[in-house]
């Protein structure tokens, strides 16, 4: 018997049915930051969610895809985690993969891209993938900004609490 698949909400009409590729590069997937918390989140809530990161092939046993044209019709949210100067063809790459969602995480989003957005007909959403997170009890001494800051956001339920 096959168990159905549970959908959650998450940002601005996000779900977990939706398919994501998580933008980073090989540092941030290697040193366990933003990019591969977001990645593993994802992974976790259930999502088929892709790596995306220059000069790493594998990670995690799963391969990690160059650029978004790997992901041609595979994806329809694009999430990046680097700096906006690093995102110069961020739009136009997305368009050409198939994405029409760009999840803009804390300091990726500017206006430029906001224009550009509007201008090729992708939907924008702001905010950090981490904020649906259920996480451990916290104590003071280890704050999590994400967890505070989404604190009244949707969560999708966890397996078990992540310690990051």
């Amino acid at each position: 018997m096959m168990r159905e698949k549970k959908i959650y909400p998450l940002a601005e009409g996000l779900t977990t049915l939706d398919t994501y590729a998580v933008l980073g590069d090989a540092l941030k997937f290697k040193k366990r930051k933003h990019a591969w918390k977001v990645w593993r989140a994802l992974k976790e809530f259930g999502c088929v969610v892709y790596p995306v990161a220059e000069g790493l092939k594998r990670f995690d046993g799963n391969k990690v895809y160059s650029d978004l044209s790997e992901l041609k019709g595979k994806v329809t949210v694009v999430v990046p985690c680097l700096l906006p100067d690093r995102l110069e063809f961020l739009v136009a790459e997305a368009t050409s993969a198939g994405a029409s969602k760009i999840w803009f995480q804390e300091q990726t989003w500017t206006q430029k891209f906001q224009q550009e957005c509007e201008d090729a007909g992708l939907e924008v959403i702001r905010g950090c993938v981490l904020r649906h997170v259920v996480h451990a009890p916290i104590s003071m001494r280890y704050f999590k900004p994400c967890y505070w800051h989404g604190l009244r956001d949707v969560k999708v339920p966890a397996k078990r609490f992540r310690r990051y």
